[in-house]
């Protein structure tokens, strides 16, 4: 079985302004605000992931749905999802740890282009 997750590409920071989700914000952030919008982050996954079974061994897969067709290093946004939320899937008792032990496979994937959806699907998929 295949447990799917759907991931926001950002999330507001203030009430005037959003964190989106990629290392060119992230690299440039200051630690409290990063702090704070990791833990906004869990916050919004929190549902989501708590429908999910205790996983020893999972294979993890990144899609990519941007807003527009403007060029995009997926690598760029799929960085701070992988990031927060495996340490979401950790913190909630999902995984024992997001080491190479229990996570052993990482992909990246481009889908389409969503105007009105952007998002990333993050697929979880147990190693037996």
């Amino acid at each position: 079985m295949i447990y799917t997750l759907i991931s926001p590409l950002s999330l507001p920071q203030t009430k005037t302004k959003k964190f989106a989700f990629n290392m060119n914000i992230y690299r440039n952030a200051h630690f409290r605000t990063l702090n704070t919008m990791k833990i906004r982050y869990k916050e919004y996954m929190k549902e989501q992931i708590l429908k999910l079974p205790k996983l020893d061994k999972v294979e993890i897969t990144y899609t990519l749905y941007p807003k527009s067709r403007r060029r995009t290093d997926i690598g760029n946004v799929v960085a701070i999802h992988k990031k927060f939320v495996e340490d979401a899937l950790v913190g909630y008792g999902i995984l024992v740890d997001d080491d190479y032990l229990h996570i052993i496979a990482n992909h990246e994937f481009f889908g389409e282009v969503l105007p009105k959806n952007p998002h990333v699907k993050i697929e979880i998929k147990p190693i037996t």
